[in-house]
């Protein structure tokens, strides 16, 4: 069985950091890229980072410089470090697993889902 569970979220004051990790279980880990999105309140869903099979990664602009996306396949889990956190970055963040990076980021194909988890950053 396919899962993505997501964990290390909660309330953090602006400017402080939460590390978000997605621990993952049923497919082949190390061959999936990896992604993290978001969705606040009366928003859509957008991508926030992600990182290849073989450890390329991407950011959306908003968040370069302050986020870091790493993965350990001996663990089989994808983490992201996020750091000088700002209000409307309240959201719930999802942890997601695609064979095509594109197609993962884009939301199309076949894609693995993790629950989401509350990630809150009051001012």
């Amino acid at each position: 069985q396919v899962q993505l569970v997501e964990s290390g979220g909660g309330l953090v004051q602006a400017g402080g950091s939460l590390r978000l990790s997605c621990a993952a279980s049923g497919f082949t880990f190390s061959r999936y890229n990896m992604v993290w999105f978001r969705q606040g309140p009366g928003k859509d869903r957008e991508f926030v980072a992600g990182i290849r099979w073989n450890f390329e990664t991407r950011y959306v602009d908003s968040v370069k410089g302050r986020f870091t996306i790493t993965r350990d396949n001996a663990k089989m889990t994808v983490y992201l470090q996020m750091n000088s956190l700002k209000p409307e970055e309240t959201a719930i963040y999802y942890c997601a697993a695609g064979l095509s990076f594109q197609r993962l980021m884009d939301q199309t194909g076949e894609v693995y889902w993790g629950q989401g988890i509350q990630v809150t950053v009051s001012s």
